[in-house]
């Protein structure tokens, strides 16, 4: 099987980890990829702040700036010095590399090592490769499982209430009073997010903003519960049911569909806003809304959730920003302390969630829409 970019990077910061510094021209001969492949991972990596790159060569980061502990030398020992954690993602990129950079800052600061292994969303083999952190001498694990549904969860997830470590899970809620709901979590409330947004849109003038949403990972189920959530705690109806939103390149005619359903809303004065997920959906959508005669905000307010890329659009558009940055390093600083604590009881579980924020762009600004002659 083709090795994946996910797989990929993790090997190159395996190496760096372990050799500390590594020159650029060197990575190709030892990851047996071309220079050209070897340089721009390198960078992909150096700019998520995973690695450090200066002249030709990339370190492993030392633990520096505001976030390092007072008095300590950069990169000295912190509370965890020694340790070694391991961390399962199910990627490197989009969502999930502010969390992984996260974690990798607190371990960094606190003295520990952090080794990283990814599933690209095969939940089939994340028993496998945490097994396989456990083997590399992890004393404690934060996991992300490649859960896309509830279905994963029920297969792929008891497993990991018996490790022989302590563990956290990242982004992913356990099934009340399932072998996995004694386990420390930490995550963003995605409901909340929710509630900011349709409440920012209905302060706008918006009577029930519209969702149009995936259903293919953890977050987007939880962004469709937390919009109905967040209608009832209104005391709103839904206009409609949930637009099912599909990537554009895996389903072209499955996205135009979703594109066609919006458009028809929105043409039809049923709604004038609308909340999307994620930033890439949000971004093709309105482009392909435009030639439609739908532009954003003029005639369609719009916030994406994720704020990825949000702010890169040609109209830069307001987003719900999940906190994911701070998830990574809450989960690690809530290990190490598990691992270190030292107390005599030990400490209750914990179940952290933190809270997203909206990042108010040009996106949002639309007027009620005019119905057609």
């Amino acid at each position: 099987m083709r090795e994946s970019a996910a797989e990929r990077h993790a090997r190159l910061l395996d190496l760096v980890r372990e050799r500390g510094t590594v020159r650029v021209a060197e990575l190709a001969g030892l990851l047996g990829v071309s220079p050209v492949t070897a340089r721009r991972d390198a960078e992909a990596l150096a700019s998520r702040g995973l690695l450090d790159r200066v002249h030709g060569q990339v370190s492993w980061p030392r633990a520096t700036g505001p976030g390092a502990p007072a008095g300590a030398p950069a990169g000295g020992p912190g509370a965890g010095a020694g340790l070694v954690l391991g961390l399962l993602a199910p990627s490197a990129t989009y969502y999930f590399a502010e969390v992984i950079r996260g974690a990798h800052e607190a371990a960094a600061r606190a003295g520990a090592r952090l080794v990283l292994r990814i599933s690209d969303y095969r939940p089939e083999e994340d028993r496998a490769r945490t097994e396989g952190l456990l083997a590399a001498g992890a004393e404690g694990v934060l996991v992300a499982p490649g859960w896309r549904g509830p279905e994963d969860r029920a297969a792929y997830g008891d497993w990991l209430a018996g490790l022989p470590v302590p563990a956290v899970l990242l982004e992913r809620r356990a099934e009340p009073g399932s072998p996995l709901d004694g386990l420390d979590r930490v995550s963003s409330d995605h409901a909340h997010g929710v509630l900011l947004a349709l409440r920012h849109l209905i302060g706008l003038g918006h009577p029930t903003p519209l969702l149009v949403a995936r259903g293919d990972s953890p977050t987007a189920l939880a962004v469709r519960a937390g919009y109905a959530e967040a209608l009832a705690v209104l005391g709103l109806e839904a206009p409609r049911p949930v637009i099912d939103s599909v990537p554009a390149e895996a389903d072209p005619e499955g996205f135009e569909r979703a594109v066609r359903a919006l458009y028809e809303a929105v043409r039809s004065g049923l709604a004038s806003a609308a909340l999307v997920h994620n930033d890439v959906d949000a971004i093709e959508i309105t482009q392909r809304l435009a030639p439609l005669g739908v532009r954003v905000p003029q005639d369609l307010a719009l916030i994406a959730y994720d704020d990825e890329v949000a702010a890169l659009a040609d109209t830069p558009l307001t987003a719900v920003a999940p906190p994911k940055r701070q998830v990574g390093r809450h989960a690690t600083e809530l290990l190490v302390e598990r691992l270190t604590g030292g107390a005599d009881e030990e400490p209750a579980s914990r179940h952290v969630s933190l809270l997203p924020r909206l990042r108010v762009r040009a996106s949002c600004g639309a007027a009620r829409p005019v119905p057609p002659l």
